[in-house]
């Protein structure tokens, strides 16, 4: 790994059945990067963001992570959680029966060890925090309304704030413009790209329009691999990726 690379997935293959879902891919991101990940289905991107955070073990290669570099594969999940690689699924899941406030306390409280986490108590600085986060994803006017209570944009905002509450170096977000609304979609853009200046961010969307709002490098997989990558205008000129994933 270079001094500037924070994640670095080296000749991963990982196989399901026979079927071989990751096929010696190598992926690198810096530390304060935005990096958009597109490809047809069945291509491996759910299965990448899998080995990251290490619900699926790859079957060989490795997966490098920050300085001094160290190896995620003999890691569990939530020791790669701590490490600061922080992941949103594509449905969103939040507490719907808690208050926005209470949603990002509780993600608040997830960075801290278990055992102070039980005898935590509420500071004036975690107020100033929670509030922080709630202005940055737009649900400062929200604080005390119930997580059910929010359109499906908002709820992606939560989580998103949710996570950013625990600071994490790198952030994995899956399709976040689905279902959203034009407005939310260009809001979510400038979360993400704001987030993009302090952390690694890796977006996994189908949506090519959002992608190209995101002005970020791409990387297209294709049965396991990388297809190509480079700016959007490289990647969507490229005949192949033409062929087998934008077909036109």
């Amino acid at each position: 790994m270079t001094t500037d690379t924070l994640l670095e997935v080296s000749g991963v293959s990982v196989s399901f059945d026979g079927f071989k879902a990751i096929n010696d891919l190598s992926f690198s991101i810096g530390e304060a990067e935005m990096r958009a990940v597109i490809g047809p289905n069945g291509a491996g991107k759910t299965t990448f963001m899998d080995i990251i955070t290490g619900k699926t073990r790859p079957d060989s290669g490795d997966i490098l992570w920050g300085e001094p570099t160290r190896s995620l594969l003999k890691l569990s999940e939530s020791q790669i959680a701590q490490l600061g690689i922080g992941r949103k699924f594509q449905r969103p899941t939040v507490f719907e029966d808690q208050s926005v406030a209470d949603n990002i306390m509780m993600s608040l409280k997830a960075h801290r060890q278990p055992w102070s986490v039980l005898f935590h108590k509420f500071t004036q600085d975690d107020g100033q925090r929670i509030r922080e986060i709630a202005e940055e994803v737009l649900l400062v006017d929200h604080l005390e309304r119930s997580a059910g209570d929010l359109s499906h944009g908002q709820k992606q905002w939560l989580e998103i704030g949710m996570l950013l509450a625990q600071d994490p170096r790198l952030l994995l977000v899956d399709e976040p413009a689905a279902g959203m609304t034009l407005e939310e979609r260009n809001h979510t853009t400038d979360l993400l790209r704001e987030a993009a200046k302090t952390r690694a961010v890796i977006v996994v969307e189908h949506d090519m329009d959002f992608v190209r709002k995101l002005d970020c490098r791409v990387t297209v997989l294709h049965e396991g691999s990388v297809l190509a990558e480079g700016t959007i205008d490289h990647v969507t000129s490229d005949q192949t990726v033409i062929d087998v994933y934008l077909g036109r």
